[in-house]
């Protein structure tokens, strides 16, 4: 544009000195000179109106496709081009990678409604730029047919799954969908699928509610089944306390039944007697035994 510009300005003086130059020669009867300097003064008008408008400069980034008398014959990438404006047009390209963020509607296997928000980012093959012209035209029409093949296969991947499966398994959606994407593009569309996120699913207000409610019982319930096993691994932990006491008590009761002779039970019979016989005895016919070695068996 810039060149554009100064080129004009430049052919715009050119002009305009020869115009004035022209007039000079027919005051001063010069016919010669005066229709020299007209015939220039002609060839930088037409010059002014044709050169400055021919020369194109294309942005990094960019991809121009040439249509010389309406058809398309070749391509110019980032730099500064000539062509005449009068028989050649440029239609120009996005080369760079392009975002498209979608919404559509879209149902579930089991009939759930959904709101999808979805980005999409391309971009399109600069070598086929001229199948594209040919094809589609503007770019604007390109990207309408990206966005309905993108809405279309969007909602044949999810209408393959139960609600809540695509709840569970959010995070596989985005690759399913980006496959059915690609497949479906292929080459016939002259661009590359870079990614495809699935940024949000919104399920009806009802449906995501009972979603809600199902979570909190299965919450509640995992809650009480945990109390639960809390309880029993308790009443277990005390049982088998209580069980391991006993089997040492009966072992050790074991152990001192054992242990216990004949010698060692008199032994702790008279450690224990204090030397006194009863005072009364009752019943006749009773054999008093004292323990040998007292006072009272001498």
């Amino acid at each position: 544009m810039f060149i554009s510009i100064i080129l004009g300005v430049v052919f715009a003086v050119l002009a305009f000195f020869a115009i004035g130059f022209t007039r000079v020669s027919r005051e001063q009867e010069k016919t010669g000179a005066a229709v020299v300097s007209g015939l220039l003064a002609l060839i930088f008008i037409v010059a002014l109106f044709l050169i400055p408008a021919s020369v194109r400069t294309i942005d990094t980034g960019e991809v121009a496709v040439v249509k010389h008398l309406g058809k398309a014959t070749g391509t110019r990438t980032a730099g500064v081009h000539f062509d005449l404006w009068v028989t050649n047009k440029y239609l120009r390209y996005n080369a760079k990678v392009q975002t498209l963020d979608l919404t559509t509607a879209a149902y579930s296997s089991d009939a759930q409604t959904m709101d999808i928000q979805m980005t999409v980012q391309y971009q399109i093959q600069t070598d086929k730029a001229v199948e594209i012209a040919n094809r589609y035209g503007s770019s604007d029409l390109l990207q309408n047919r990206i966005e309905s093949i993108t809405a279309e296969k969007t909602k044949a991947v999810l209408s393959a799954h139960k609600a809540m499966d695509i709840i569970a398994q959010r995070a596989a959606m985005s690759p399913a969908v980006e496959t059915a994407i690609r497949d479906a593009i292929g080459d016939e569309y002259y661009v590359d699928i870079v990614t495809v996120v699935i940024t949000n699913i919104d399920f009806s207000d009802a449906f995501e509610a009972a979603v809600e409610q199902k979570m909190i019982a299965e919450q509640n319930q995992l809650k009480a089944e945990y109390e639960n096993q809390q309880k029993i691994a308790a009443a277990e932990a005390e049982a088998k306390a209580l069980l391991v006491a006993a089997e040492a008590e009966a072992e050790a009761n074991r152990l001192l039944e054992k242990s216990l002779t004949e010698e060692i039970l008199r032994q702790a019979y008279i450690d224990k007697w204090d030397g006194k016989l009863p005072e009364t005895v009752a019943g006749d016919g009773v054999e008093l035994l004292v323990p040998a070695g007292t006072e009272a068996a001498k």
